[in-house]
């Protein structure tokens, strides 16, 4: 494939990707909560969360498998095919009778478990999705995959869509109707992309191989455990205030807690597409034993940059935001989301130095810091939660990021040699200094006008960021040169 034809796909699948994505949830997730309020969508929330714990025993490394072995061997698509369909069922039935023992151990009942159960398939299909795209995608088919990645929501914002603002029945919104909006989508946009695979492939049978399915397993082991670890610590926040606080208000903080999550969520999207640009990247500088450090200083400084101003400016603006998103438990909401969006630092960090550690192989003190991080989020929770409620669990989600982002980066400093100095510290530090007093007045200049402030600020961010060289333009052109 020609330099220019990659770039293309790559410009249209992440175009396609932040024009949809964040529209689901910012526009469809906060209009799905607004008309069910906080406590229904709490209950979703938690649930969700609960289930995407345990989404890697949907997938155990066989997307990452079968991307690499199809793209290097096309020949081999109706062989794996034949037999990773089956390993796929196999796992479904150990995921849900994974889920449900532990949703009856931790007191789910009635209607937790049912919602529970449409959740569960959505994750399936979910997973299931991903590795139909592998397949598109190890057949150099990208532009394809790119209208794939988006078309399960895509079809989910049409159908919530119409349910929310289409008028199309007079019942309120209840929130099984999220959920069956998001199954029909899943269904309708599985069948298309295994129409494409079946039309590429001459699948005859389906078939049992056991050895087949042990060898998959084995080499995926490790990234599946990092995965589970780290949805743990991600996701069980909401999960522990629906089960630790008393049920007449568990699910209404949850839904608070998921309004102030939501935002950052959507933000973390654009530090992963750091991680996807930087894991093949450091794999090959650091096969070849090229310098890294280039990489990480610059990586490090746009991801600073990007993070430090959007947290700024968040919290100067925190309550315009809330309110312009949210028309209930407001003020509530507000407390959460001052803490919880300074998340978005240290997660942003993971990005630069979990992906070096990724490349680098050190996937079993990858796995011990997530474990470190789930340890730290259980215990502050089962302290913080009782006393704080959401805003609780906010400070553990800050308190666990901080932790795992700094125990990856001095990992990733000791083991690759890295010196201190490599990272801009002076020039982040008076960056930051120069940043906060300016969104202050800001604030007391435009304190109704948050777009055009927003705009202002981030002009002068930049400006800052080349005038204190945290950003040096000449080491973001090297970036993308290489």
């Amino acid at each position: 494939m020609k330099q220019k034809d990659f770039i293309l796909n790559l410009c249209i699948l992440l175009f396609l990707n932040l024009l949809i994505k964040p529209f689901w949830i910012l526009g469809v997730e906060v209009g799905v909560q607004n008309q069910v309020g906080a406590a229904d969508y709490g209950l979703y929330f938690s649930i969700f969360n609960f289930s995407y714990i345990f989404y890697m025993l949907l997938d155990m490394g066989i997307c990452n498998f079968n991307n690499r072995n199809i793209a290097q061997n096309n020949q081999l698509l109706d062989k794996y095919l034949s037999s990773i369909i089956v390993l796929r069922l196999l796992l479904c039935a150990v995921y849900f009778a994974v889920i449900y023992t532990v949703a009856l151990i931790i007191g789910y009942r009635g209607v937790q478990l049912k919602l529970l159960f449409w959740v569960g398939i959505n994750q399936f299909l979910n997973a299931t999705m991903l590795y139909l795209r592998s397949n598109v995608s190890a057949l150099l088919m990208f532009k394809t995959d790119s209208m794939l990645s988006v078309l399960d929501r895509l079809l989910a914002i049409i159908f919530c869509g119409m349910l929310l603002w289409g008028h199309v029945t007079d019942k309120p919104f209840q929130i099984e109707w999220f959920v069956y909006s998001q199954t029909a989508a899943y269904l309708i946009a599985n069948a298309v992309a295994l129409t494409i695979v079946l039309w590429k492939s001459k699948l005859r049978k389906l078939t049992w191989d056991k050895t087949f399915f042990l060898l998959i397993l084995k080499k995926s082991l490790p990234f599946a455990l990092l995965t589970f670890l780290m949805a743990f610590y991600n996701r069980i926040d909401s999960v522990m205030i629906e089960r630790l606080l008393p049920v007449d208000i568990a699910t209404t903080e949850a839904g608070i807690y998921a309004s102030a999550f939501r935002l950052l969520d959507a933000l973390v999207m654009i530090a992963y597409l750091f991680s996807v640009i930087l894991l093949p990247l450091f794999s090959k500088m650091l096969k070849e034993k090229e310098n890294v450090q280039p990489i990480i200083r610059t990586s490090f400084s746009l991801l600073y940059l990007y993070a430090v101003t959007m947290v700024v400016v968040l919290i100067a603006y925190r309550e315009p935001v809330m309110q312009f998103l949210y028309t209930d438990h407001v003020s509530e909401s507000v407390k959460v989301f001052s803490v919880i969006i300074c998340g978005l630092i240290p997660i942003s960090f993971t990005y630069v130095f979990g992906t070096l550690l990724t490349a680098n192989g050190s996937l079993k003190k990858l796995n011990i810091t997530a474990a470190i991080g789930i340890l730290v989020n259980i215990i502050l929770n089962l302290i913080l939660i009782p006393q704080w409620h959401a805003q609780g669990a906010a400070v553990t989600s800050l308190c666990t990021q901080s932790v795992v982002s700094l125990l990856q980066w001095y990992i990733a400093m000791r083991e690759l040699k890295v010196p201190f100095k490599t990272l801009p510290w002076l020039s982040a530090i008076l960056f930051t200094a120069l940043l906060v007093p300016i969104v202050i007045l800001s604030t007391s200049w435009m304190p109704d006008k948050l777009l055009t402030s927003l705009v202002v600020v981030v002009v002068i961010a930049l400006v800052l960021s080349i005038c204190t060289r945290l950003v040096r333009l000449s080491d973001a052109k090297m970036m993308v040169r290489e």
